[in-house]
């Protein structure tokens, strides 16, 4: 029941983070996104945010069990990493953004498919190497149990957004 009930707040939290449809669902003939639209995403994102990284840190409290010691060796760390994801997930933002307006405006050529093909597997590759890198130090720090427990939270929650983005995006050429 205690996982139903954290899959359930991960999926909530996802939906949250990635809300604002930016692209849509069918080929449209609109103009590309213009300098408001843009502002107003990118605010409401922040908007939510910080409503999501509250929640995400309950979800993460809740099933990480740590103790008061483990707690002050984790959390640093933890916050040093989700710094570093924000950074990443801003990268992933503005791809998205970029894809919007070549899809909105029936710009999107070879080249331009293959840039953001390339932007995204980079970013992953990017995410995946953050998530060595924490898990080496929550390791260190706490251990093999704790340091697996992180990662396997970590990535089920990213696995969340990114099926709540990636259901969001309309295909290439479509």
């Amino acid at each position: 029941m205690k996982s139903m009930k954290w899959i359930l707040a991960a999926a909530i939290a996802g939906a949250l983070l990635y809300a604002p449809k930016v692209l849509p669902q069918q080929a449209s003939n609109k103009p590309a996104t213009t300098e408001t639209q843009d502002t107003n995403i990118r605010a409401y994102v922040e908007l939510l945010r910080s409503d999501v990284k509250t929640k995400k840190t309950a979800i993460l409290a809740e099933i990480m069990q740590l103790t008061d010691d483990q707690a002050d060796k984790f959390w640093p760390i933890y916050r040093e990493y989700d710094h570093e994801l924000q950074a990443l997930n801003d990268q992933k933002l503005a791809g998205i953004m970029e894809y919007a307006k070549a899809y909105n405006s029936d710009s999107m050529t070879d080249e331009k498919a293959d840039e953001l093909a390339n932007l995204a597997l980079d970013l992953e590759n990017k995410r995946n190497d953050l998530k060595k890198k924490t898990y080496e130090k929550v390791r260190e720090q706490l251990g093999g149990i704790v340091a697996a427990r992180f990662l396997q939270v970590e990535n089920q929650m990213l696995m969340v957004v990114d099926l709540q983005i990636a259901s969001s995006l309309p295909i290439v050429g479509q």
